[in-house]
């Protein structure tokens, strides 16, 4: 029968079965029983795709831009966050593929557990794929594989088109270049990573996060 063998029309994995192979890294940096964070989750059919922002104070400070493309979020750590500005270029580095339930998390990683810290949902919205390669369109997935995506946000904070480019490699980690594109959604006077620390679920900083 079709769909018994769990391979998808083109006689690879099922889409489940990659997205439980591309989450064996992070499921085994993470001990269930101790971290709050999501363990699963899955993409609902249909409908715009998501991202969300986190900020995330673990050994150091930094801004996690999550995609929702193949049945998990592709990741980047961005220690600067995301400029509103064109002319700046941050720097991204890819992290591991996390559970799709991982969109609504804002909490507190226990001491001792990977990425120990307070996280709370910076930003959070839907996005477009605008990702072209000789006209036409490029997978999201593919074209992390690739080394290039460009999306448009729909944010409560970040609107637009954005794009990521990876330059290199630190070790095994890849290095990328996040930058803003030339649109409506640009202002080089904006700077909402100072002016809006506040999370867009709870309201709260990361400071008047519980941690006991």
């Amino acid at each position: 029968m079709a769909g018994s063998s769990g391979k998808d029309e083109q006689g690879g994995k099922s889409r489940s079965g990659r997205s439980a192979d591309s989450l064996r890294k992070y499921h085994g940096k993470r001990t269930a029983e101790r971290t709050p964070e999501p363990m699963g989750g899955a993409s609902p059919k249909g409908g715009k795709r998501r991202f969300v922002v986190q900020k995330h104070a673990a050994t150091a400070l930094h801004y996690d831009f999550r995609l929702e493309a193949g049945g998990v979020l592709k990741s980047w750590a961005v220690p600067k966050g995301p400029s509103t500005n064109p002319k700046d270029k941050r720097l991204a580095m890819r992290t591991e593929d996390h559970p799709v339930d991982y969109l609504g998390f804002e909490g507190v990683i226990p001491r001792g557990e990977y990425g120990a810290g307070k996280v709370i949902v910076w930003d959070t919205g839907t996005y477009r794929n605008l990702t072209e390669r000789d006209g036409k369109k490029v997978p999201v997935s593919k074209g992390v594989d690739e080394g290039h995506i460009k999306v448009w946000l729909e944010g409560e904070k970040l609107h637009g088109g954005y794009a990521l480019t990876r330059t290199g490699r630190d070790g095994d980690r890849e290095r990328w270049i996040m930058i803003k594109l030339s649109d409506e959604g640009a202002d080089a006077r904006r700077n909402p990573v100072s002016t809006e620390p506040a999370s867009v679920r709870s309201g709260r900083t990361l400071d008047e996060l519980d941690d006991s």
